[in-house]
């Protein structure tokens, strides 16, 4: 038949199926939706990785956590859009393509700029992309159909409208600036970008003679001698008593022989080094916001590979780091150098390459995000702060609003262009004849101020995160008004790591409160909706922990310690590596990732497919037995809690009210982000409650000799497949492939629906709640235990029956009398005899608050065994009791703590209080024996 599972479960080859075909059947397209749909929209972006990416730990817990939230939100009957793409990555792609042509002896310039174009597009069609392969191995359940890529036709279009208006607006200019300069990308790069090393260094101190004064000097310190070569004056503090016979005086600049002037500026700080630091305009940006102050010269040194040029005089043509070791040894030997002392030194390092980074005067393109646009209304950033204080956008873990909010007090402003070739290319023409420079949408024929025909566009492209920041809208349409725009727009949910907070986070806020408020959004605002709410990019921001290895290290490759999530994924399966990161994902911690847990997490499959083997084997008997068929299986299941099942026992009674409780606290823990607790609830309730308990209570009902055996099997069947059924929904968002795989099956290969990830997610069904089911089947679940450990200690071979004595009062002992068949086979119990008297006297004997019970058997109790565990329990009780009594007695905990906690507790100190009695008689009569 369709449902018969094989023995063994291969997960590899059952997600290779299922996951070829979600993409072939399209199952996670979503349509624009009509006006008057009134279902709940869920909108989430896909975070678009590198074109030249490969998946990580990082992207599988990413991709987890939004895929897990995606099918819970379109299980729940949201029109739920989560939006694919990838990133073109200037730097990374260029860097890729570079080193092909190096393996074939060739540079860029060696093909001009039109070819090498040509050659990144061939590479990508061949190489890029891969991540995106990769998503479907693992399953994500993305709108394929909408899939882009950040350089596609129409997202360049918007790019540049974007950039054409900012630049009307007066919010994007042209200046020269100190930047963060890559010698090896031969590009500026965003202070984001630059990874900072504490590093052991020195700190130079040499000596400038005065000019006009025989035998006075000045010494400066610096950690970055070669740069002396651009330097235009020597700076003092005001404050410094030291040095105010220098002020206004000229020093001549040693290897130069040029003279600059000393001047006073708090740039100089008395207590580092010796107190003068030489000032480079055009190599450090506090040198060069020093060199504004005072009309200084600015000398740029390096050329943009990092060699020195002209500047430089003799030392013209040697690397940087090359300079500095001559630059030192004629400082030496000219007697201006006076030493060295040991320096940490927080150098800067390219987050691509690793190189180290130059800061270097440059002219670049740049975002004002602080000024308010030429037509009046907020500037960038403080939209972008309002937004987020006035709460139309939530961050979880909520210390993030905290750090987003500081970060946007002190930006400045963006440097948005790259010296690149592969990206979107600046719009912007310079005219040869009058040097104005013309912005515009499409190509200009002639100059905009003196009609000349000789133009030359601006080699530079945008900063890869300037076309990013904008996808939130400009993939749903912008600048046109179209209905997606108006349907998804704001996005619901961004899932991100903190990493890329201001790389990108801060970005997209400040670009939609930008675009997607009037005058440019181009739908009207929905009517008594915030027009800055509806600007926002996104509702709400989750940033997910890192993945560190097993023990709590940061991967990296120079630590050897990198998993490879592939790997892990072709030895466990997708579906216990992804359940393994949504167990340990708790919001603000980072996940130690430890294989050991993800075979945990492997056995768990297994127990949920023997399960449905099980489940199988017992439906196929009772179909051929005329007892139960697939036809009595209700397919309504868009109903709350569990359709179908009819409660006849008190096992049935209690696993219903469990599986309601479970989907309630589920749902609860998703809608927080608390995915940790969500798996866990599931893990639980599935291996434990369902199939250590359930499964084994209702095997007897399976059995059917009889007309009347067969109405109860009938009953315990449709029941069993109700309930698996519902479960498998409530695990699908969490291990899509085995209960896609198993959910197929149940309905024999014909289910009502094409996937599982298409039904409904359960919901509480407060009328299946029965809280009293549960506390009896506690009881019921203690005693088992307890006669069941009483069993080990004793060490009675399982095949032996042994009689038990309980004592009990009357509404316990009815409990036990009306499931006295499931404590006879599930503890192995030959007879119940209840008995009057307490026998927490008894050595041997377990006693809980409720009950007494005592297994009779004719082997010695261990009296120092007995002591030993007596003992032990004592000290626990002891300690809860002693927590109680704390808690209780704490006025400002019963002031704020909930009715029902304190009434818990209460209720917890009486039973603890009756349990100490209890060992403390069963401990006297031990000392009797």
């Amino acid at each position: 038949m369709a449902h018969e599972l094989p023995k063994a479960y291969e997960p590899a080859s059952i997600e290779a199926r299922w996951a070829e075909y979600w993409v072939k059947e399209n199952l996670f397209h979503v349509g624009t939706p009509e006006p008057g749909d009134e279902r709940p929209v869920f909108t989430l972006l896909l975070p678009p990785p590198n074109v030249t990416g490969r998946l990580h730990m990082g992207h599988m817990l990413n991709q987890t956590e939004m895929d897990i939230i995606i099918r819970w939100h379109r299980m729940l009957g949201d029109n739920t859009l989560w939006l694919p793409g990838t990133d073109h990555a200037g730097i990374a792609t260029q860097m890729m393509v570079e080193r092909q042509l190096a393996t074939e002896g060739k540079k860029r310039t060696d093909l001009g700029r039109e070819k090498f174009i040509e050659r990144v597009w061939e590479w990508r069609a061949h190489y890029g992309g891969a991540i995106l392969d990769q998503m479907k191995r693992l399953g994500a359940s993305v709108d394929w159909s909408r899939e882009y890529f950040t350089m596609d036709e129409n997202l360049s279009h918007a790019v540049r409208e974007v950039f054409v208006r900012l630049y009307e607006e007066g919010l994007i200019y042209r200046g020269k600036y100190i930047v963060n300069w890559c010698p090896r990308c031969v590009t500026a790069i965003s202070d984001l970008e630059v990874v900072h090393e504490e590093t052991p260094g020195k700190l130079y101190e040499i000596r400038y003679p005065v000019s006009g004064m025989k035998d006075e000097w000045i010494t400066v310190a610096t950690t970055r001698p070669e740069t002396m070569l651009g330097d235009t004056a020597v700076a003092v503090n005001p404050k410094d008593e030291r040095y105010q016979h220098l002020h206004g005086k000229m020093v001549l600049l040693p290897l130069m022989n040029r003279e600059i002037p000393v001047i006073t500026d708090e740039l100089a700080q008395p207590e580092f080094g010796t107190g003068v630091v030489k000032v480079t305009p055009a190599h450090d940006p506090n040198d060069y916001q020093a060199g504004l102050r005072h009309n200084l010269p600015q000398i740029d040194i390096m050329d943009d590979h990092g060699v020195l040029n002209e500047n430089a005089g003799r030392y013209a043509g040697l690397d940087r780091h090359e300079a500095r070791h001559r630059v030192l040894a004629d400082l030496e030997k000219g007697g201006f150098f006076v030493g060295a002392k040991d320096y940490v030194v927080p150098i800067g390092k390219c987050d691509r390459c690793k190189t180290v980074v130059e800061p270097r005067l440059s002219t670049q393109w740049f975002v004002a995000v602080n000024k308010e646009p030429k037509g009046g209304g907020l500037s960038m950033a403080k939209a972008a702060t309002d937004v987020v204080t006035e709460g139309h956008i939530k961050f979880t873990p909520e210390n993030y609003k905290t750090i987003y909010l500081q970060w946007m007090e002190r930006i400045y402003d963006w440097c948005i262009s790259r010296q690149l070739w592969w990206g979107h290319r600046i719009p912007a023409w310079y005219c040869a004849d009058c040097k104005e420079i013309t912005v515009a949408r499409e190509t200009p024929t002639k100059c905009s101020k003196c009609g000349s025909a000789k133009l030359t566009q601006d080699p530079d492209v945008l900063d890869t995160w300037f076309s990013s920041a904008l996808l939130p809208f400009t993939t749903l349409g912008w600048p046109n008004a179209t209905r997606d725009l108006e349907a998804f727009y704001p996005t619901s949910l961004l899932l991100t790591g903190f990493d890329i907070l201001f790389f990108w986070v801060a970005r997209m806020i400040m670009m939609g409160c930008h675009f997607m408020a009037p005058p440019h959004r181009p739908n009207p605002v929905p009517k008594g909706a915030s027009a800055l709410g509806e600007s926002a990019p996104y509702r709400e921001v989750y940033i997910h922990a890192l993945v560190r290895d097993a023990e709590r290290q940061k991967m990296s490759k120079t630590k050897g310690n990198v998993l490879d999530p592939i790997e892990v994924i072709e030895k466990y399966g997708t579906d216990a590596t992804r359940f393994t990161l949504a167990s340990m994902a708790s919001p603000g911690t980072d996940i130690a990732f430890n294989p050991d847990r993800t075979e945990g997490y492997r056995a768990f499959a297994n127990k949920i497919w023997n399960a449905a083997r099980f489940m199988f084997m017992n439906v196929d008997r009772a179909q051929q037995a005329a007892v139960w068929s697939l036809n009595d299986l209700g397919r309504d299941i868009a109903e709350n809690g569990v359709p179908g099942f009819a409660a006849q026992t008190l096992e049935d009674r209690w696993i219903l009210s469990r599986f309601n409780q479970v989907a309630k606290q589920v749902n609860e823990s998703l809608q927080t982000y608390r995915f940790h607790e969500a798996a866990n609830a599931v893990y639980s309730f599935f291996w434990g409650e369902f199939c250590d308990w359930y499964l084994e209570l209702i095997k007897p009902r399976l059995q059917y000799e009889d007309a009347s055996a067969k109405t109860h099997a009938k009953c315990a069947t449709g029941n069993l497949v109700a309930l698996f059924e519902a479960s498998l929904r409530l695990l699908s968002p969490f291990m899509p492939f085995i209960t896609e795989e198993i959910w197929h099956a149940v309905y024999d290969g014909k289910p009502p629906l094409k996937s599982i990830a298409l039904a409904r997610f359960p919901r509480v069904n407060p009328e299946q709640v029965d809280t009293h089911a549960e506390t009896e089947m506690a009881i019921l679940q203690d005693l088992i235990v307890a006669v069941r450990n009483i069993r080990a200690e004793l060490k009675i071979e399982p095949k032996v029956k042994a009689p038990i004595e309980i004592h009990a009062e009357a509404a316990i002992r009815k409990i036990f009398e009306q499931n006295s068949g499931a404590i006879e086979k599930q503890a192995n119990v030959d007879g119940m005899k209840f008995v009057d008297q307490s026998l927490s006297k008894d050595a041997g004997a377990r006693s809980t608050a409720r009950f007494d019970v005592k297994v009779i058997f004719e082997r010695r109790i261990d009296v120092a065994a007995e002591r030993d565990r007596l003992t032990k329990e004592r000290e626990k009780l002891d300690k809860e009791f002693a927590n109680a009594e704390r808690q209780l007695g704490n006025e400002g905990f019963l002031a704020k703590a909930p009715a029902k906690v304190v009434e818990g507790l209460k209720t917890r100190r009486a039973e603890l209080t009756t349990l100490i009695a209890k060992n403390q008689a069963a401990q006297d009569e031990l000392g009797k024996a």
